[in-house]
């Protein structure tokens, strides 16, 4: 089965691929597409994959479900294309970025910047029905993500996994405690943000003490 993923995964993900609740993952896919529409666009549905490669994860942050407005969803969680209007959570982000970095906030809310530089932007399920939150979980994306949290545990070391609210943070399961760092917080969303779960966490400036401590390259926020 064709699935357009960077060759870095396809050489840990191919045997997941075959197995029969992928292959029904795809048919349910192709088929919401023709008769729906589903965001992200077809060609980026796999686009934290091949912006990120294997090799190069160094830090992972998890997404639930992609934007589900026009135009919005680009298959990096959080992101989106660059000229949209930036979402309630994606605008508390960049606040706690200016807060704890000093950075201003940026014009585009397009974090291809990030995941070029080693963060994994990945969503739990990878697609969506236009207007219709959470219209395609529980059909086989977790699974497959899930492994793929997994995998990144289990093959790689000393990966910073950045877990946002209470869903991110039961992924804490399929994680090495031993092997890689794990920072929680509440969600960026307006509802915990405003609680005080969110700001203050300074998750970017740790992320990137962690790295120097590490010996690699802190990341541009």
């Amino acid at each position: 089965m064709n699935v357009d993923i960077h060759d870095s995964w396809k050489t840990y993900l191919n045997d997941e691929f075959e197995k029969s609740y992928f292959k029904d993952l795809v048919s349910f896919v192709k088929n919401e597409y023709v008769n729906n529409q589903c965001f992200p666009p077809g060609k980026q549905i796999f686009n934290a994959f091949n912006a990120c490669h294997f090799d190069a994860v160094k830090v992972v942050i998890i997404g639930q479900d992609p934007y589900h407005g026009v135009g919005q969803a680009n298959g990096l969680c959080f992101s989106v294309n660059d000229g949209v209007s930036h979402p309630p959570s994606l605008i508390n982000i960049f606040k706690e970025i200016e807060q704890d970095l000093g950075i201003s906030y940026p014009k585009s809310g397009n974090l291809m910047r990030w995941a070029e530089q080693g963060v994994l932007l990945l969503n739990a399920t990878l697609t969506v029905r236009a207007n219709q939150a959470g219209s395609h979980q529980n059909k086989g994306w977790e699974t497959f993500t899930d492994h793929v949290i997994k995998l990144i545990s289990d093959k790689k070391e000393g990966v910073i996994f950045l877990l946002w609210g209470g869903y991110a943070k039961q992924k804490v399961k399929y994680i090495n405690q031993n092997k890689h760092k794990i920072l929680t917080s509440g969600h960026p969303s307006p509802l915990s943000a405003n609680r005080g779960y969110w700001f203050g966490n300074k998750h970017f400036s740790k992320t990137n003490s962690l790295l120097e401590q590490a010996c690699q390259n802190p990341v541009q926020w």
